[in-house]
C-alpha cells in the first residue's frame, strides 16, 4: 500500500479523484485517455469480493467499455457469461412453481443495429478490478490505496485537498479540479456544502452472499440471472454469481438482526428445501431516493452515489454514475486541452440532473411491486384453485415488471433536453428529434461499429454525395478545436440519412449528436463556439461561478 509522502503525492495534478469505486475509476480512465493528469484516492487497499452489489452493466456502460478498449477484458472476467442466460424468472421457490418469465432481459440479447455492445452481468469487483488495471497501465502510481480525502477547499485559481493515510499522517495536494466520488457518505459533498434531498423507504432489506455446492442440481427453471422468490416464508429475489457453488439473495422486509439470526431458514425457504450453505457475507439495507441539491461549486463536482442514490431495481445506480463520470471526464479534459470554453462545465449538471432523476423515479416505480407484493394463496397448490392464483400472479407480473427488465428506451434513449453546449433549434428536419440524443448505431458491411470510427473530440459525419467539410473544418482550425471527419461509405450513407433525417451530423466525444443539417449553416465558427462552450462564455473565472 503506499505511503503518504512525497515520492506518491504529486504535489499538483489536474484533476484529483476523491473515491476510487467504479465511478472514480471510470472517470480516471476517461480522463487518462485524453491525456489529463489525474490522481485517484482511494481509502480501501483492495476491491472486496464479499459484497458484489450491483450486478448488471447495461448496454451504455459496455459501450463505454468498448470505447476504452476494456469490454472483451471484462465479458472475459465475468462469471457469467451473457449468452449463459438471458431470463428473468418468477417461481414460489428455486424448487417450486414457475410463475412467470422474462427473456432478452437487461440488455443481454443483440438487436441486430441498436448497440454494439449487449449488456453484461457481472459483479461490481469485477468491474473495480479491471478498472484499477486499465487506470494503473494509463497513469502508473496516480491511483493510491488506503489513503481517503478528509478536506477540499478552493480559490480562483486552484482547489486544495488534503488526504490522510491509515496511521493519520497528513498530505496536500493542489488540482485544477476535484470530482467527489467519495459514496453516500461523502466528504467532498459535506466541503461544498451541499446535501441529499429526497426520501427513504421504510422497509429493511437484508443481503447476504452465500455457499452451496450442488444448488444447482435443485433448481427447478434452469439458468437465469435472477429469480424472484414468492414465498410467505422467504420473500426474496436470489441469483446466482458463478455456475457453480456461490449465489446472492435480497430477503425483503427483513432487518440485519432477523436476517443474521434466521440467514440458514431463509436460504430453505429460498430454496424450497433444506440445503447446506454457507453465509459469506451480510448486507442490510434500505432503499433511498435522494439527489444533491447541487453537484458542482467552483472547482470541484459530485458523481456517482456522491451526487445521486436509487432503489437497485432496474440495475441503474451504478450504470447512472458511469454516465455522470464520462460525461464529466470528457468535459474536464476538453476544458484543460484548452478547446473548451466555461459553458462545457456549466453543462455538466444541466445535462446529468435530468437522467439522475428519470433514474430514481423510474426505480422508485420498480420498486413498487417486490415479492412481498405478489404473494397469495394457493400459488403452489396441484388443484384448479392453483392453476388460477398462477395464472393471476403471472398476469400482474407482466403488466407491473416489463418495464424493470425490459429498459433499453431508458439506458439509450434519453435525450438532452436543456444544454448551454446543444443548439436550442438545431437545424435539420426530421433528424433534428436526434439532436441531443445517442447517436444511433450502426454495423458497416464489414462488420466495423460505426462508433469505433468516431474520433475522440469532435467528430463530423458527412452522409452521401454532395455534402462539404470544408466549412467546419475550417471552423474548427480557426477555434482551434480537434475535429475527426468521418464519411460513411456510400452502401450504407443513404440509409443512414434517412434515419438521421439529415445529411451532415456533428458528434460530441460521449457519442450524443450536437448538431444535424444537411449543409453547414452560414456562421459555422459560432456553431462550433456552442459545441464547444463558448458562445456564452462572460470571461469569469469559476470560482466566481460558485453557487
Amino acid at each position: 500500500m503506499p505511503s503518504i509522502d512525497s515520492k506518491h503525492f504529486p504535489r499538483h495534478v489536474q484533476v484529483l479523484v476523491a473515491g476510487g469505486g467504479p465511478v472514480g475509476l471510470a472517470a480516471a480512465v476517461e480522463l487518462g485517455r485524453r491525456g489529463v493528469d489525474c490522481l485517484v484516492v482511494e481509502p480501501r487497499a483492495a476491491v472486496s469480493h464479499a459484497r458484489p452489489r450491483c450486478k448488471t452493466l447495461n448496454v451504455r456502460t459496455m459501450e463505454h467499455l468498448r470505447r476504452w478498449g476494456l469490454a472483451e477484458r471484462l465479458r472475459g472476467r465475468a462469471p457469467l457469461p451473457a449468452s449463459w442466460s438471458q431470463d428473468v424468472v418468477f417461481c414460489t421457490s428455486l424448487t417450486g412453481r414457475e410463475l412467470s418469465r422474462f427473456t432478452g432481459v437487461l440488455g443481454l440479447a443483440p438487436q441486430d443495429d441498436r448497440f454494439p455492445e449487449t449488456g453484461q452481468q457481472a459483479p461490481q469487483y469485477v468491474l473495480e478490478e479491471v478498472l484499477r488495471e486499465a487506470v494503473e497501465e494509463i497513469a502508473p502510481g496516480r491511483l493510491v490505496l488506503g489513503s481517503k480525502v478528509v478536506g477540499v477547499s478552493q480559490d480562483d485559481d486552484l482547489a486544495t485537498v488534503t488526504v490522510e493515510d491509515g496511521a493519520g499522517e497528513r498530505a496536500v495536494v493542489t488540482a485544477d479540479y476535484v470530482i467527489g466520488c467519495d459514496g453516500p457518505r461523502s466528504i467532498v459533498r459535506d466541503e461544498i456544502g451541499a446535501r441529499y434531498v429526497g426520501g427513504e423507504a421504510l422497509r429493511p432489506n437484508f443481503g447476504m452472499v452465500f455457499e452451496s455446492p450442488g444448488l444447482w442440481e435443485h433448481v427447478r427453471h434452469g439458468p437465469a440471472v435472477q429469480y424472484w422468490v414468492v414465498n410467505q416464508d422467504a420473500p426474496a429475489l436470489v441469483g446466482p454469481l458463478d455456475r457453480t457453488n456461490t449465489w446472492w439473495a435480497i430477503a425483503f422486509g427483513v432487518d440485519r438482526a432477523s436476517g443474521e439470526r434466521e440467514a440458514q431458514r431463509i436460504v430453505d425457504a429460498v430454496v424450497g428445501r433444506p440445503v447446506h450453505a454457507q453465509v459469506l457475507s451480510t448486507d442490510p439495507w434500505t432503499a433511498r431516493m435522494q439527489i444533491v441539491d447541487r453537484m458542482r461549486h467552483g472547482r470541484v463536482f459530485l458523481a456517482g452515489d456522491a451526487a445521486h442514490l436509487n432503489p437497485p431495481f432496474g440495475g441503474h445506480g451504478l450504470n447512472t454514475g458511469i454516465g455522470d463520470a464520462v460525461d464529466l471526464g470528457w468535459k474536464l479534459a476538453a476544458v484543460l486541452a484548452g478547446w473548451g470554453g466555461a459553458d462545457v462545465l456549466d453543462s455538466y449538471e444541466s445535462e446529468r440532473r435530468p437522467v439522475q432523476e428519470r433514474v430514481i423515479r423510474e426505480a422508485t416505480a420498480n420498486m413498487r411491486v417486490l415479492s412481498t407484493e405478489l404473494l397469495a394463496d394457493n400459488l403452489d397448490a396441484d388443484d384448479e384453485a392453483g392453476a388460477r392464483a398462477r395464472r393471476a400472479a403471472s398476469a400482474r407480473i407482466q403488466e407491473t415488471k416489463t418495464a424493470e427488465f425490459h429498459s433499453l428506451d431508458l439506458v439509450l434513449g434519453l435525450r438532452i433536453a436543456t444544454s448551454p453546449i446543444v443548439p436550442a433549434e438545431p437545424v435539420g428536419q426530421e433528424g433534428a428529434t436526434w439532436a441531443g440524443a445517442r447517436l444511433p448505431h450502426v454495423f458497416l458491411e464489414d462488420g466495423r461499429s460505426l462508433y469505433d470510427l468516431l474520433g475522440d473530440h469532435l467528430t463530423l459525419l458527412t452522409l452521401g454525395l454532395g455534402t462539404s467539410e470544408a466549412a467546419f473544418e475550417e471552423a474548427a482550425r480557426l477555434r482551434g478545436v480537434p475535429l475527426t471527419v468521418v464519411r460513411l461509405p456510400e452502401s450504407v450513407s443513404a440509409d443512414y440519412a434517412k434515419l438521421l433525417g439529415a445529411r451532415l451530423a456533428l458528434v460530441r466525444p460521449d457519442q450524443v449528436v450536437g448538431w444535424l443539417g444537411d449543409e453547414a449553416p452560414e456562421d459555422a465558427p459560432a456553431l462550433v463556439d456552442t459545441l464547444s462552450g463558448r458562445a456564452r462564455s462572460d470571461g469569469t473565472t469559476p470560482a466566481a461561478r460558485m453557487s
